[in-house]
C-alpha cells in the first residue's frame, strides 16, 4: 500500500508542473526552434548493442519512465505545429 501512496503523492506533486506545461502556448519562432532542437524526436537511449555484426541485446526506450514525458513531447509538437502552420517554415530538419 505504501507504493500506491508514493505514486499518488508523486502524481500530486507533479500535477502543477504538468498543468503548466500543458497550458504553454508557443508564439515565438526563436523559442519554437529552441524547443525543437532541445527535445529529441525519439528517445535517445534506445539502442541495439551489436558486436561483430550480431545483435547481443536491445536497450528499450527509457523516456517513458520520465513522469513528464507526455507533456514534454506535446510541447515539442506544439512548437513544430507553430513553425509549420503559423510561420510557414519547413520542419523536416526536426523530424
Amino acid at each position: 500500500m505504501t507504493s500506491f501512496t508514493q505514486n499518488n503523492s508523486q502524481s500530486d506533486f507533479l500535477s502543477p508542473i504538468r498543468q503548466w506545461l500543458d497550458s504553454q502556448e508557443i508564439r515565438n519562432p526563436k523559442l519554437a526552434h529552441s524547443l525543437c532542437k532541445l527535445i529529441p524526436a525519439q528517445c535517445p537511449f534506445e539502442r541495439d548493442i551489436i558486436v561483430f555484426g550480431r545483435k547481443l541485446f536491445h536497450i528499450p526506450p527509457m523516456c517513458k519512465l520520465n513522469p513528464l514525458y507526455e507533456q514534454v513531447v506535446t510541447l515539442r509538437f506544439k512548437a513544430l505545429c507553430y513553425l509549420a502552420d503559423e510561420c510557414g517554415e519547413d520542419i523536416t530538419a526536426y523530424c
